[in-house]
């Protein structure tokens, strides 16, 4: 018998037999589609961005499957050089043993205030183990940034301006990486806390979160201090305003899709370098209450020499808190706003976002120095109330005994070391308002991944450097 053919399947019999499925899937279509066409334009296109920047932790148009990017941090202790490796989703990734190369020098550029070309030619060494780590394809597009800090702010006359130009010039003739005119500056005060707030809380995974999620930072440094700190849009709206050429109190940051308030002041002369001169000035001619006993010499900062002799009957702990609150110009009569930090700053207005702190830089090496800390971990819990107990051992101590007191603080130090403990307790309870007892974390690394990283400010400006390629 003949086989007889089957009927074909018309498309009437086919959409028939699939109407379940046709019926399941079309219905939310049918659903997302009104829903578009209901919304305006503009706010379909807000989720979409909302969605990508959720979704996505660089820029989207991003060219390459991994980045490079060298950070100097020109501070006025030293010179560093960062060198990061982001791969397509900003994730750090290894250099050799290491998730950053770092290295750093002594002096910093501002110590070459007379000699711009000198101050260029100190970043030599640096510069060439930064490029040794970038495989050579990718130096061209390998953005290199020099950041100045408070050094640099506190020259006079026109000598930053020559040494940066300096920098220029040699990056542009030195350098086979990435060089802009403009990526070589003095950073103000509100970027470097910026930078510092977004690079301790991307290492400890706390972008994209609530801002209540997040860590405030203190940020210590030779020549400024920094607080920056996350607060609400209700608080952020009530900033004071400020006068032209302030820097204005709060930063608006869009981060792993969540928008910051971030609250961020830099106090220039107020690093732990330049406030042993504000300090000396209250003392003026005279003996200070801070000083060891048996140092009579002078203390240089700034270009500019300060008289630096103890009392005869050697430094007092009391003495010398009350000098440092006048340098710190402790004055309630000065605040024309609801809360103050010192000087008449604003503080913030507190909040979620400065519960849990962070405190780097100068304070994690007081501490480490003085045995509050241990100087082998990245990080340690302590309270403030730990810097005076320390400052109370430092004032009572004599300078012929305290280089095997304090056996890994160098020379020139020694003689402030009682000064410096005092000034950082004072600091934080009156200057900062925190509770003697409050609990503060030490950082000098952060865990990351498997490997710990600087917590400092170039990070957060190469995370920005890459995004913007």
């Amino acid at each position: 018998m003949l086989k007889r053919p089957s009927r074909q399947e018309s498309l009437s019999d086919k959409i028939y037999r699939f109407r379940g499925i046709l019926f399941v899937v079309s219905v939310p279509l049918v659903l997302i589609t009104f829903v578009l066409y209901l919304m305006p334009a503009s706010s379909s296109d807000e989720l979409i961005q909302d969605y990508a920047l959720a979704h996505r932790k660089i820029n989207p148009n991003h060219k390459f499957s991994d980045s490079f990017a060298v950070i100097f941090d020109a501070g006025s202790s030293g010179s560093r050089v960062h060198v990061f490796h982001f791969d397509h989703n900003l994730d750090l990734v290894h250099i050799g043993q290491d998730l950053e190369l770092f290295e750093q020098i002594k002096p910093g550029l501002s110590a070459y205030a007379q000699n711009p070309q000198e101050a260029a030619d100190s970043l030599i060494s640096l510069l060439v183990k930064a490029e040794s780590v970038v495989p050579r394809s990718l130096r061209p597009r390998t953005p290199v940034k020099v950041g100045a800090t408070a050094g640099l702010r506190a020259l006079e006359g026109d000598a930053s301006d020559r040494i940066l130009q300096a920098v220029r010039d040699f990056l542009k003739d030195r350098s086979t990486l990435k060089s802009e005119a403009d990526a070589v500056t003095v950073l103000d005060g509100t970027q470097e806390g910026a930078y510092q707030w977004v690079t301790i809380n991307y290492l400890l995974g706390n972008l994209g979160k609530a801002y209540s999620k997040t860590v405030g930072v203190v940020d210590l440094g030779g020549g400024s201090v920094q607080m920056a700190y996350a607060i609400s849009d209700a608080d952020a709206a009530k900033a004071p305003k400020v006068t032209d050429g302030e820097d204005p109190y709060i930063k608006e940051m869009f981060l792993r899709g969540r928008k910051y308030y971030l609250y961020v002041h830099s106090y220039l002369r107020y690093g732990l370098l330049a406030a042993r001169a504000e300090i000396l000035k209250v003392s003026e001619d005279s003996e200070n209450p801070c000083i060891l006993s048996g140092f009579d010499g002078s203390y240089n900062y700034g270009g500019k020499s300060y008289k630096a002799s103890a009392f005869p009957t050697g430094p007092s702990l009391n003495e010398c808190k009350s000098v440092v609150l006048k340098a710190l110009k402790i004055n309630e009569s000065a605040c024309t706003h609801m809360k103050c930090t010192f000087g008449g700053i604003w503080n913030g207005g507190g909040g979620d976002g400065q519960k849990k702190l962070f405190v780097a830089s100068f304070f994690f090496d007081r501490a480490a120095e003085a045995g509050i800390a241990d100087p082998n971990s990245p990080v340690a819990k302590v309270h403030p109330v730990d810097f005076e107990e320390a400052a109370k051992r430092a004032c009572e101590t004599k300078l012929e005994d305290a280089k095997s007191t304090y056996h890994s603080v160098g020379e020139g130090n020694l003689p402030f070391i009682c000064m410096d403990l005092v000034y950082q307790y004072t600091l934080l309870v009156d200057g900062f308002g925190l509770d003697p007892w409050q609990e503060i974390t030490l950082v000098k690394k952060v865990k990351y991944q498997d490997s710990l990283v600087e917590a400092a400010w170039p990070l957060g400006s190469a995370i920005e450097a890459v995004s913007s390629l």
